[in-house]
């Protein structure tokens, strides 16, 4: 399993979100600039991580971007679905028809074992873990 930009980048754009968390809402542009990334990407991974829940926007003067729930409550399983997709190391490990040989398949096991495995410990971290270096 490699974790690709995406969720590398979304999980910096949170965790840059969770310092500021309590405190006025990050312009794009700001957020952009603190992380080096393009704006076109991170509009792309903020609204990810809206669709998901995790993060709110603001229009306007004053406006811009917040997590929608505190950093101790987001966990960053839901940070890297949100921005990458299904957290599994091989296809048949969610969907058994993508291989006639699933069914049948010894090494599946080890598969579902071990993507569940990664999923246990990413969803017993959470932003607030990163953000305070526990």
């Amino acid at each position: 399993m490699k974790i690709t930009t995406r969720g590398r980048y979304g999980l910096r754009a949170m965790i840059a979100l969770a310092r500021g968390y309590g405190g006025p809402p990050v312009l794009m542009q700001s957020l952009a600039e603190a992380e080096g990334l393009s704006r076109k990407y991170l509009h792309t991974l903020l609204s990810g991580l809206q669709q998901a829940g995790l993060v709110r926007s603001t229009r306007g003067a004053g406006g811009g971007f917040q997590l929608s729930r505190p950093p101790s409550e987001i966990r960053l399983d839901e940070i890297l679905r949100a921005v990458e997709g299904p957290l599994c190391l091989v296809d048949c490990v969610d969907t058994a028809d993508v291989c006639d040989r699933s069914r049948r398949c010894k090494a599946r096991r080890v598969w579902r074992d071990l993507s569940r495995g990664i999923e246990k410990l990413l969803s017993g971290v959470t932003l607030q873990d990163v953000v305070s270096g526990t």
